[in-house]
Order: structure tokens, then sequence, then C-alpha cells
């Protein structure tokens, strides 16, 4: 079971950021993630500064810590300075294990097991029971819980799915369920990276919290695309609000040049002209647009621009987003609109929503999204009818 849990913590690739973050913040040397069970305590990821020579897979007796009594109470510990509390300034762990600074929190999964604690320890007394501190470990606890609990249910799913059709059914719902529960653990991990932003941190800190709220703002949008999927496949298609745009071309504008921010290394060719003003919604165009000149960009060739063709007649919007590359066969084109569907040169790139939102986009304008494929350019064309209401609405 053990080794089980070793894994799973292994897969999050946040957790050693996140153990050198709380040694940061709380100036504390020793940081783990703690198995904690009736019979066992098991250190599943460790960050050791002050050579208190635990390692992932180490174990201590169970009896002998602090954490046992956590696990029944099921309540935080924080002590600044051990030989000062009078709690704490006689029990027999501390004088084991030779720490004056302690905290534990309690990693509580969503069906209410409890699984471990995200602890720290010092030899010296520290400053760890400010409100600041205590609110940073208990995101990150909820953070972990998040991660083991998707990391069991995934395996749970793929090993019950044997079924091609049940597979299709069960995936969707999961999803549909996942992307809605992300959004308050998410919020959560954007809230706790704000509040460590404002703290005092060196150089290496700040990076660390910098790369954690990009990954916070990329799990919003991943969370953004499966709840957009689960729209698609189990309701009534992707929402639409659809008003007269006169802005649509500065809209558009603004997605190419944040792509061209994120890869200065990629030219991307512009040619643009839209007419004023048209029936859409313009963000689900831009959407639209930024998912397909980002799976240009990523499947394309390096050397090669990305080419982007928009231009408007009579209503009419044709978005077309042209890479060079490798021939996709014609039995594969229609399929690159499946949800889940990925290419093979980046196979971890996103969940493989992309075009499949894309299509969906160009659908609930009542349009269509194609996909053409030669030695010379593969060619994503969309065209999406949207002067046809507002023009009656001006005839009426």
């Amino acid at each position: 079971m053990h080794q089980n849990d070793l894994e799973s913590v292994a897969s999050i690739d946040a957790v050693p950021n996140l153990l050198e973050v709380i040694c940061q913040v709380t100036g504390l040397g020793f940081a783990a993630v703690a198995r904690v069970t009736e019979e066992k305590w098991v250190a599943l990821a460790v960050r050791d500064t002050i050579g208190f020579g635990l390692k992932p897979g180490g174990e201590l007796a169970i009896g002998s810590t602090i954490c046992d009594e956590i696990r029944q109470c099921r309540e935080k510990v924080v002590i600044d300075h051990v030989d000062e509390d009078p709690d704490f300034k006689d029990h027999p762990t501390p004088k084991m294990y030779g720490f004056q600074s302690y905290i534990s929190v309690p990693i509580i999964l969503r069906n209410g097991d409890f699984f471990g604690t995200l602890c720290a320890i010092d030899p010296k007394p520290a400053n760890v029971s400010n409100p600041s501190t205590i609110k940073t470990f208990e995101l990150f606890a909820e953070l972990l819980a998040l991660h083991l609990e998707n990391r069991e249910q995934v395996q749970a799913t793929t090993v019950a799915l044997l079924d091609e059709k049940r597979t299709a059914e069960m995936r969707e719902q999961f999803i549909a369920i996942l992307g809605h529960d992300l959004r308050n653990p998410l919020a959560a991990i954007t809230a706790g990276t704000t509040m460590l932003g404002k703290l005092n941190l060196d150089q290496r800190a700040r990076q660390i919290v910098d790369l954690m709220q990009e990954s916070s703002k990329r799990m919003t949008e991943l969370t953004a695309d499966i709840l957009d999927f689960a729209r698609g496949k189990l309701g009534g298609g992707v929402p639409l609000r659809q008003v007269k745009d006169d802005s649509l071309e500065v809209v558009l504008s603004l997605v190419i040049e944040e792509l061209r921010t994120v890869h200065p290394e990629q030219e991307i060719r512009v040619e643009m002209e839209v007419e004023k003003p048209l029936f859409c919604d313009s963000a689900r165009v831009a959407q639209l647009l930024s998912n397909l000149v980002g799976n240009a960009l990523t499947h394309g060739s390096s050397g090669a621009p990305v080419e982007v063709s928009i231009h408007s007649e009579d209503g009419d919007l044709t978005i077309k987003v042209a890479n060079a590359g490798e021939v996709i066969p014609r039995h594969r084109l229609a399929g690159l609109f499946h949800p889940f569907a990925r290419g093979a040169q980046s196979p971890q790139d996103g969940l493989g929503l992309g075009l499949y939102i894309a299509s969906e986009i160009a659908k609930a304008h009542g349009g269509s999204l194609k996909a053409s494929s030669t030695d010379k350019a593969t060619v994503f064309t969309a065209h999406l009818p949207c002067g046809s209401i507002a023009q009656s609405e001006e005839a009426a």
C-alpha cells in the first residue's frame, strides 16, 4: 500500500517546489509529506537541510510521533518553541527527535478519510503560529489531497472501464464532475500563491511562487476546457452570448499578440479584415482562434511561420490557420476534432480538447470547422455565419 502512496506523491510534480517554499517561508529545515496510519508513519516526500536523516520511504515508529495524535484528533499542531509551550515542553517526541519548532497539518481526503500530514520541524525556535503560515499549510494540504484523489480516481476508473462504450460514458460523466469540483480547490490554490507573493521572499522562493501562479493559471485554463467539453457532450453544446460586436478585430488581434509573446521564437503572419458589426460571441471566437493558432504552433514545423487569415463578407466570418509540417493522412483528419485527440509530437500537451472545443464553438455559431493537409501545409478553416441574425433584426 505504501509503495502506491510513494508513487502517487512522486507523480505530483509540484511537491518538491511546495516543500521548498514551506522551508523558505517558515525558516524550518525539514519538511515532509507523511502517510500516517494506525500502524505506520512513512515519509512520502522530504526536504531535509538539517540532516534529520529521513528519505522518501523512511519510517518512524508511529507511537513516537505527534502525527499519530493528529490522526486521532484530526487537528493541526503548531509549536513555535517547545521549551516554552505548556502543552509540549514535557512531551517525549520533541526530546526524542531534537526539534524546538514544529507544524503539522492533516491531509484529509474529500470522502473524509485521513491520509497523513504535511509537516515541518527545526531544532531552532521559529514563528510558525502566524495566520499566514498556517493558512499556507492548510491550502497546500488541500492541494495534495486533490491530487491524490484525482490519481486514485483515474486509476480506479481505468481498471473498471473495460468496455469501450462504457469507457466513453463514464469518462464524460467523470470529467463533468471533476471540472466543477476543481473550481473551489483552484480558488484556494490561487489565494495561497497570492498570499505567498505578498511575503518578503528571497529570489529563489519568488521564482517558485511565480511558477506556482503560472501553474494555477494553466490549471484554470484546463478546467475551463473540461467544462466546455462536458457542456458539449452532456449538455446542449457550448453556450454563447451573441451580440452585435464592433470590436471583434481588436479582440482577435489581442489573441495573436498574446500568442506571439508566449512563442517569441515562432513567426505568426496575419491578414485580417473584419466588417462591423458582426453578430457573435467575440470571447468564444477568440477562444476558437487561440486554439487553432496554438495547435499550429505546437504541431507545425518550428522554422516555418504560421499563416493566419481572418476575413468577413456579408456577415460570414472565415478564419484560416495554416502551418507547415508532416502531412496528416486523410483517415486521421476527421478524428482531429474528437475529444482527447492528441498529436504524436506532444502527447503530454494538454488534454487534447482544443480542436474539439474550437469545432463546438463553430457549430454553436451555426458554422463549421474543417481541416485539410498537403505536403505544403495543414490548414484549418472555420466558417461562422455571424450576420444573418443581426441583418434580420435590422430588417425587422
